[in-house]
């Protein structure tokens, strides 16, 4: 059993003469991991597997854009004074969705000039994205960063002095939310590739999932997190976006699958039914009728 996960004296890793930044490592390695899913999910779809590492070389740098404005703009109020902060990207502050945004407009502009569906591009890439996220979360843990309340729990994160905050500097170990957030990930990884082999939804459809599986997790690490953030009637600004995002995920959801069943009920049924959803839907139009 844990007592407490430590976290690094450093947020770099020396290799001889050579420093490299834990927080900047793991985002790389969660790119490298999600170009290899790509690739191979493009395959089994029997199609090149280059527009994996393509999409990459649009939508990473893209995204990586988007999801530092994102946090700039909904943490503005630390940056404020002192813009210069807004650049630095290797101490931390990404917003992925952000990111997601971002990247989807350059997977987007990829497709056109590719002839790739967009729709089944992004059905390939829905996992991947959460693969990223599991393994890039891991480099919040190195700058010491985006924890939870203090907690004894035997997995409870160590945090130095220096970087608690000041109402909790007497309090040594905390939420681990970076893992939370990390592990909850990896759930949605799993979901998405097992919903998606059950060939149930609507090409594209399985990048809307994502949004509504990873909204749910994040509003619940979002409760948990301590670390200064902008807040709107008393609630941290990412509750109320991802609550936004959760809502109109599930609302595409539903309507884009309604719509699809009563059309394949209408195009695959036997005449009598089609005979009477028409009759349902002439009836809706004109009206209820009234029997003496």
């Amino acid at each position: 059993m844990f007592s407490s996960i430590p976290s690094p004296s450093s947020g770099s890793l020396n290799l001889g003469p050579l420093a490299l930044r834990g927080y900047g490592l793991m985002i790389a390695l969660g790119v490298l991991a999600a170009v290899w899913l790509m690739s191979k999910r493009f395959s089994d779809r029997s199609l090149s597997p280059d527009h994996a590492a393509g999409i990459a070389m649009w939508g990473v740098p893209a995204g990586i854009v988007g999801a530092r404005i994102y946090h700039v703009i909904t943490d503005w109020g630390r940056f404020s004074g002192n813009w210069g902060d807004a650049f630095k990207i290797w101490k931390g502050g990404l917003g992925i969705l952000g990111g997601v945004i971002l990247g989807y407009m350059a997977a987007t502009l990829y497709c056109k000039r590719a002839n790739l569906d967009l729709r089944t591009a992004m059905d390939v890439v829905a996992p991947s994205i959460p693969l990223a996220q599991m393994i890039g979360r891991w480099g919040n843990w190195f700058n010491q960063e985006l924890y939870g309340r203090p907690t004894d729990l035997p997995w409870a994160l160590e945090i130095d002095p220096e970087n608690r905050p000041t109402k909790h500097i007497e309090e040594a170990t905390f939420h681990p939310t970076f893992l939370y957030e990390s592990l909850w990930n990896l759930l949605v990884v799993l979901a998405l590739l097992k919903i998606d082999r059950m060939k149930k939804l609507s090409r594209g459809m399985l990048f809307i999932v994502y949004f509504a599986l990873y909204s749910i997790g994040r509003l619940w690490v979002e409760a948990l997190r301590i670390d200064e953030a902008t807040k709107l009637a008393g609630l941290r600004i990412n509750i109320w976006v991802f609550s936004c995002v959760l809502l109109l995920s599930l609302g595409a959801i539903i309507k884009v699958e309604w719509k699809r069943e009563r059309t394949e009920e209408i195009e695959t049924g036997s005449p009598q039914n089609s005979s009477s959803v028409q009759s349902q839907i002439e009836e809706e139009r004109s009206g209820p009728s009234i029997n003496p």
